[in-house]
């Protein structure tokens, strides 16, 4: 099922996640951000899509994401990546804009187990990484479906919609400081360290998506101050 309801969380990069845009002024911490990387007019609407409270903070996947966001694909996501594939933390969109957005609140959901995924699925999951590797000329590195791999399957869909399709997809990494019931990072540059050392092992330090993968951080004393 590509349509995951999910209850009200109760820690984690989930439960802040809900808190963050079910709440009408938290919510604007992470506007102002999209705003502000992307240049945007302050009169240009963030329609946000998911995990929402009123229905029952859903979660999409599959064909069900791109329903959602009100894409029309010229080339079907089936024929780039098997059924079953990433649950997305959340979605947004304005007119012109699109934006897959994945949520962590600790270092350790950085390290993600390897793809689960059996032939025939996991010959075109390694295609599709193959592919989105070749376009960014990433240099030798780990096994994208071996290590990270939440992290490389996130950036090949961003591929998939963004060069495949030409759709105007931005993918939002977005970073929690001060979860403290996780033991997370507590300063901006904890995260930015690891990062680093993540994209440097999977080879693509500079790369062409660059521009529409947008690192966003965020301290949850923030969201407790105005929820």
């Amino acid at each position: 099922m590509s349509i995951i309801k999910q209850k009200q969380a109760e820690k984690g990069s989930q439960k802040w996640l809900q808190c963050l845009i079910n709440n009408s002024n938290s919510i604007e911490i992470i506007n102002k951000e999209i705003y502000s990387q992307l240049n945007l007019s302050k009169g240009i609407e963030i329609i946000w899509l998911s995990p929402l409270q009123e229905n029952d903070f859903s979660e999409y996947s599959d064909n069900d994401f791109i329903e959602r966001l009100g894409i029309k694909l010229q080339k079907p996501l089936s024929d780039f990546w098997p059924h079953r594939g990433p649950v997305w933390d959340g979605l947004a969109k304005t007119n012109d804009h699109f934006f897959l957005i994945e949520a962590k609140a600790h270092l350790r959901e950085l390290i993600s187990t390897k793809t689960g995924a059996k032939e025939p699925s996991l010959d075109k999951i390694r295609n599709a990484l193959k592919k989105t590797q070749n376009f960014l000329k990433a240099g030798p590195c780990l096994d994208w479906a071996e290590f990270f791999y939440q992290y490389t399957n996130r950036i090949a869909h961003l591929y998939f919609l963004r060069e495949i399709n030409k759709i105007p997809a931005y993918m939002i990494f977005l970073y929690f400081i001060n979860d403290t019931e996780m033991n997370g990072p507590t300063t901006k540059e904890e995260w930015e360290g690891a990062l680093k050392i993540i994209n440097m092992l999977l080879g693509i330090n500079n790369y062409k998506l660059k521009p529409y993968l947008m690192d966003i951080f965020i301290s949850t004393n923030e969201i407790t101050q105005l929820v």
